[in-house]
């Protein structure tokens, strides 16, 4: 698989509620950086987020995914559950670093919007 396969595949875990199948495609010492929020460093604290954020998996529309080398850049939207139950909905800019075939940096750009013209929870999950 290329790199953009092995994003796409990982993401299907999570909709699937399968958040240790997506680490198995990260190395160890995944980086998560939310540009204007906080860092997390290594599978635990990855983990540690899904279980905290994801009350339900997200619901992603994908709008351009771009491979380019080590790199993958992803644009679109997502919404995710929140703790009252309703739907928090979000436009991102996700770059991706691979290494040996493993996704090792994320720098994510993410910004609250009202609601997701494209999507909504009623349509259901999409990569």
């Amino acid at each position: 698989m290329n790199n953009k396969e092995i994003l796409q595949t990982a993401n299907e875990c999570i909709v699937k509620e399968d958040y240790e199948g997506f680490l198995d495609y990260c190395t160890e010492d995944i980086e998560w950086i939310f540009v204007g929020d906080r860092t997390l460093k290594g599978k635990n604290e990855v983990r540690e987020y899904m279980h905290e954020v994801y009350f339900e998996p997200p619901v992603f529309n994908t709008e351009i995914l771009i491979e380019e080398g080590d790199f993958v850049s992803v644009m679109g939207e997502i919404s995710l559950k929140n703790q009252s139950g309703t739907y928090d909905h979000f436009s991102y800019c996700d770059n991706w670093r691979f290494e040996n075939g493993k996704m090792a940096v994320l720098k994510a750009y993410v910004i609250k919007t009202e609601s997701l013209p494209q999507n909504n929870e009623k349509e259901g999950r999409k990569l």
